[in-house]
């Protein structure tokens, strides 16, 4: 065939006509033949490894002093705190043209010039703030989520407290509608049953959680409030982790018959998570095991009454 290749060469026929009788790649006969992609004569042989430097400059290339020279006018005052777009079209509407813009890019960025070329404001970074529990009941977590009732438009709502050290949660409590005097109750008797009170209670900014009765409940307790970063939705995972181990359990109902069935539900969940669910950032213990136990000795380990 390479034979046949280079009669058809011989007799006039150009290199596609040859490889399309020759049923042979042009890519390959390319890389096999003419290495530097201008000669027309004998064959070179495979080329290996990568291509040959091309040889001399490039006849439009610009010389040094010319380099100099544009480089001199991005810097110069009435252009230094310009764009290379605008220097470039600026000068082109003087009549004065120096390079192609991309010839000015490359000239700036061998001189390490392109940047931002105008003065730019710096800000320090931002810390996030962080709250970080060293024993149980230091740090409570608490929201609420929504459950479906038996009909289109019934929700009841699912209040729960859980303590971030040991993911025990002191108290849950599912309500007919979300309202701040049932949410300060609620947290008040979780306190109770927890038998003191946490240094910090964390929560988002939804009306309950910032409402005046729960917040004097917490002032008049010494407990500190602490609340997420507004239009930030991740700053309360610890809750939102175990409104997902409930949404996701197999036996999680698309709706709940009543407020009743929806209490008895959530009492063999929390049941079930406070004592038997093994938790895989407490090395797989029990949220209610030692040394990740929320309870305090004398206290009742049980849910929040229902409301």
């Amino acid at each position: 065939m390479t034979a046949a290749f280079d009669q058809l060469r011989e007799n006039g026929f150009s290199v596609l006509g040859a490889c399309r009788l020759t049923e042979r790649s042009r890519a390959t006969r390319y890389r096999h033949h003419d290495r530097d992609g201008r000669a027309q004569g004998a064959a070179l042989g495979p080329l290996h490894g990568p291509h040959p430097p091309r040889g001399g400059a490039q006849p439009a290339a610009l010389s040094e002093t010319e380099r100099d020279a544009v480089l001199a006018l991005l810097n110069s005052d009435p252009y230094r705190d310009l764009t290379i777009p605008q220097v470039w079209a600026r000068e082109l509407d003087a009549g004065r043209y120096w390079c192609s813009m991309s010839s000015m890019y490359r000239i700036a960025r061998e001189h390490a010039q392109t940047r931002e070329r105008r003065a730019q404001a710096t800000h320090p970074p931002r810390v996030r703030p962080e709250l970080v529990a060293h024993d149980p009941s230091e740090v409570w977590s608490w929201d609420i989520t929504a459950l479906r009732g038996p009909h289109r438009g019934d929700w009841y709502k699912l209040y729960v407290l859980i303590d971030i050290f040991s993911r025990y949660v002191p108290g849950w409590l599912v309500a007919a509608t979300e309202d701040a005097v049932v949410a300060k109750d609620f947290i008040a008797d979780a306190i109770t049953r927890n038998g003191a009170a946490p240094h910090t209670v964390h929560a988002d900014r939804g009306a309950s959680m910032t409402s005046r009765p729960v917040n004097d409940l917490l002032l008049e307790l010494g407990v500190v409030r602490s609340h997420s970063r507004p239009r930030v939705s991740n700053d309360n995972p610890y809750s939102e982790a175990a409104f997902k181990t409930l949404k996701y359990v197999p036996d999680f109902p698309d709706r709940f018959g009543s407020l009743a069935d929806a209490r008895t539900f959530c009492e063999g969940f929390f049941t079930a998570y406070n004592h038997e669910h093994r938790h895989s950032r407490i090395g797989l213990h029990t949220p209610a095991s030692p040394p990740g136990s929320g309870r305090r000795p004398g206290t009742r380990t049980g849910p929040a009454a229902p409301r």
